[in-house]
Parts: C-alpha cells; sequence; structure tokens
C-alpha cells in the first residue's frame, strides 16, 4: 500500500523479522521512501533476556542492520531505553557496532516510566537486580525533577540534570567520532500520489484531501 502511493515511512523495531520485507523496502528506499532503525538497548545478553525475552538478541539485531545497509537501505540505531547504572556504559559501544554493521544514523531514549511503567520496572529491577534497583531510581528521579517521569515536551525523552547532560553529551561526542547524525534520515514526500482506483471505490473509500 506505501509502495503504490509513494508514501514515505521510518520503522523502528526490536525484530529481525524485518529482514523478509527487504525486497519490498528496499525499492522504496532507492526513491529515498524509507528508512529503518532498530532498536538496541544493550550488549548483555544476561540483561537483554531479562529486559526483552521476546525480542531478537543483541547480536542478532546488529545483523539485521548490517543485511538491511546491505540492500542499501538507509539504516539507524536507537540506543533505547537508556538504563541508569545499568544499560547506559554500553551507549558507545552499540553505536560503534551499529556502525560498523552500516548505520549511518543514531538516536537514544532515556528511560521512560510514565503511568503504571513504574511499579512494574521497579518490581522488575527488585527481581532481578536488587542490588541496583535504589541507584537506578534515584538517579531516574535525579533526571526527572524528583519524580519517576516528567511528561513535558523536549524533557521526557532525555530527562535533565548532571546524568542527562552528560548523557547527551557522551552521544554527541559519539556521533562526531564516528560520523554519525542524531538526525532523522530525511525522506522524500514530492513523490507521494494517491492512485486512482482508491479514490471513492468500494475496496479504497478515502476521498482525495484537495
Amino acid at each position: 500500500m506505501l509502495s503504490e502511493a509513494n508514501h514515505p515511512f521510518s520503522l523502528v523495531t526490536k525484530s529481525s523479522l524485518v529482514e523478509r520485507d527487504i525486497d519490498l523496502i528496499a525499492p522504496m528506499a532507492a526513491k529515498r521512501l524509507a528508512s529503518i532503525y532498530v532498536s538496541i538497548t544493550t550488549l548483555d545478553r544476561q540483561v537483554a533476556r531479562r529486559l526483552e525475552p521476546r525480542a531478537a538478541a543483541p547480536e542478532r539485531r546488529f545483523e539485521t542492520l548490517r543485511k538491511l545497509s546491505e540492500a542499501g537501505i538507509p539504516t539507524g540505531v536507537m540506543v533505547a531505553p537508556v538504563i541508569p547504572a545499568l544499560t547506559d556504559c554500553d551507549m558507545e559501544q552499540i553505536m560503534e557496532k551499529a556502525h560498523e554493521a552500516g548505520a549511518r544514523k543514531a538516536g537514544y531514549v532515556f528511560l521512560r516510566l510514565p503511568h503504571e511503567l513504574s511499579d512494574l520496572f521497579q518490581e522488575w529491577l527488585q527481581q532481578y537486580f536488587p542490588l541496583k534497583a535504589q541507584h537506578v531510581m534515584s538517579i531516574v528521579r535525579q533526571s526527572r525533577g524528583g519524580k519517576d517521569y516528567k511528561s513535558e515536551f523536549g524533557q521526557r525523552m532525555r530527562g535533565e540534570g548532571i546524568f542527562a547532560d552528560l548523557l547527551a553529551h557522551r552521544f554527541k561526542l559519539s556521533c562526531h567520532k564516528l560520523g554519525m547524525s542524531g538526525e532523522r534520515t530525511g525522506l522524500c514526500t514530492d513523490l507521494f500520489s494517491v492512485p486512482a482506483d482508491w479514490q471513492a471505490t468500494a475496496n479504497h473509500p478515502q476521498l482525495a484531501l484537495f
């Protein structure tokens, strides 16, 4: 559907199943209509298994980046979520390995704990990393104005304070060192058009906007 309309898209995934659609994505990427970001949280397989038990292993995600890049698809890495005192130490190495796999864009997201996620995450910490739980949450709250979470735009993805500033500085230095960009991949919007058979038909009832 996206291809028929030349509709640009960007996808963020933890799954290697995206490889199944390389034959569909690559032709769109050639027209600057597609980019793929792979989210990688940690290089520690034990932490990965406990944090994301149903997602692809870290090394498998780097392989996905490599296959996408070799197919000519613009790729990036999302270091997310960055968990203080638990996974933040992996940021630079994740970016280096992603760059080696062909990624030329990068981003990161500081741990977000809105609503009931805070209680769930703290239970998870106590179960798997009880000796680090207090330290992790202390840094989270220092970076969220004393709260578990702040939803303000511009802060919810990055945090604030000393730790958040240091994290941002580390990310910027890594981007500079590797020649990666922290900006989103620019996609082409000029080619978009609604196929004639989509308009006002039984199967595709969407009307033209103008």
